[in-house]
């Protein structure tokens, strides 16, 4: 569609909802400056889809006719604070107005080549229509002017209606170009909640080729963004079963480039059986509604994510009495998770934490269901684990458990009012906690401990918290100190 003709069509104006109206004004001074000074200048991508959607827009870029050094000279012509990011984002000038950044970038044209992200060479253009045509998804590429009027080049209204993410031209094309927009399509089906449109989905399987060419930090960055988006379910449903989850990036070392199984463990999901009295969904399906019963919260996604990944594993499953059952699969599970988030180069306490919560997600659903299970000796191995710092730490891990159990039940199919004992058993083990010390630096001693201990205070201390954890003594300044001074006082045996 030729620009002119898109602009007439264009011309029924769209007043937006002007939510984040202060930046909304600072960006529009800036396309009336640049304007004024004989240049094009509109608002362009996300803002746009955004106050389209009746969202608030989180930061506004421009786009310009003017090259770099005059948007430069114009902006500080009127008193506009502007860096020149030329060398590190081609063509792109940061302005800054009132403490907030927008970003103008000269519009362009990009040719990829052997690279699976950046673009082999990048030149100006001399239109807006070049510059969108060069975009990923048809909701991201269309502009508006200072006046509120939206200039859609390839449809990105109407799909906005239909609820569908699509590409901007040939979709096999977008994704070879820049491998990374298969993950972004992913993440834009769960931060829009829309539906692939047929072609993406098709195209995809296409431009695997171009994955292992990624680097492991950028996937990283797509998938933990996806995962805090609303419609997390949506996005993962097609990362896994588009196979693009088997794919691998890579990561350097010392120079060197090795390939890293992205998430290949997820897939035998799918289609996985699961005992009709316990569950009304497949594995993966459940696993889906599992995520979705949680908050955006990373450890508590990722939790519920690989909560049940063991299932099915040829080591757990098996048939008992007529029944499918997985005995086991929170232990295996644990250290595919350990294993998985390791090798995607999650920080060590984070894996930790998410891999603790899969291996104690079916003990704490008997714990619930089990009244006369002893909760305070569960929590007394916890505490001697070496799993925490302190009890604090502890007690948040509670937390994130009993959530991840309550998801657990709703993604069975239950009513929300089935979660009332997991999550009143969480709040009893994270007040339990706060009893139960972790690290010396938990115990509540006063200075007659360090007096009567002397030089031996770290092994004294230490067999306080022993005798605290094994439930002989209470956390109670008195009773430490009559503990401590019992041992010191009782002979040594020979």
């Amino acid at each position: 569609m030729h620009f002119f003709h898109a602009f007439i069509c264009s011309k029924i104006k769209i007043r937006l909802v002007q939510k984040g109206a202060c930046m909304m004004e600072q960006a529009n001074r800036i396309l009336t400056v640049l304007e004024e000074a004989g240049h094009e200048a509109y608002i362009i991508g996300g803002a746009v889809r955004d106050m389209l959607m009746h969202q608030k827009p989180h930061d506004f870029d421009i786009v310009t006719s003017a090259r770099p050094d005059t948007v430069i000279e114009v902006l500080r012509g009127h008193d506009i604070q502007t860096t020149d990011l030329v060398g590190k984002s081609f063509g792109v000038v940061v302005a800054t107005l009132e403490g907030k950044q927008y970003e103008i970038a000269t519009y362009r044209t990009e040719r990829y080549g052997a690279d699976s992200h950046r673009p082999e060479e990048i030149t100006y253009a001399d239109t807006l229509e070049e510059d969108v045509l060069r975009r990923d998804f048809t909701v991201n590429g269309m502009a508006m002017n200072r006046y509120g009027e939206v200039i859609d080049l390839v449809g990105g209204r109407r799909d906005i209606k239909h609820k569908m993410l699509r590409t901007i031209g040939n979709a096999q094309e977008r994704f070879e170009e820049d491998a990374l927009r298969l993950f972004r399509a992913c993440r834009f089906v769960a931060k829009l909640d829309f539906l692939p449109s047929k072609d993406l989905l098709e195209a995809m399987p296409k431009a695997f080729h171009r994955v292992p060419g990624l680097s492991l930090e950028r996937v990283r960055n797509e998938i933990n963004r996806l995962m805090l988006e609303p419609a997390v379910a949506k996005g993962l449903d097609v990362l896994v079963q588009s196979r693009l989850a088997e794919c691998s990036c890579r990561v350097v070392e010392n120079g060197t480039a090795r390939e890293v199984p992205i998430l290949p463990e997820l897939y035998h999901l799918v289609n996985l059986p699961q005992e009709k009295d316990f569950h009304e969904f497949d594995g993966w399906y459940h696993t889906l509604a599992v995520v979705s019963h949680t908050e955006p919260d990373l450890v508590l996604r990722w939790g519920a994510l690989l909560h049940d990944v063991a299932k099915g594993m040829p080591a757990v499953r098996a048939i008992i009495n007529g029944r499918l059952t997985d005995r086991g699969h929170d232990t295996l599970g644990a250290e595919m998770a350990e294993t998985l988030l390791t090798r995607l180069g999650y920080p060590k306490t984070f894996v930790k934490r998410v891999a603790w919560i899969v291996k104690n997600h079916m003990r704490f659903h008997y714990f619930v269901q089990n009244g006369d299970a002893n909760e305070k000796k569960w929590l007394r191995k916890e505490a001697r684990s070496g799993e925490f710092r302190d009890s604090q730490i502890m007690r948040t891990a509670w937390e994130q458990l009993a959530k991840v159990c309550a998801a657990d039940v709703l993604g069975c199919g239950k009513p929300y009012s089935s979660t009332d004992g997991t999550l009143a058993f969480g709040e009893c083990m994270a007040d339990l906690s706060l009893e139960m010390p972790v690290h010396t630096k938990d115990l509540n001693y006063d200075e007659r401990v360090i007096k009567l201990a002397g030089k031996q205070v770290g092994e004294g201390l230490q067999y306080l918290l022993g005798q605290v954890q094994n439930g002989v003594i209470p956390n109670k300044p008195d009773a430490l100190y009559d503990a401590l001074d019992h041992k010191l006082r009782r002979p040594v045996e020979k």
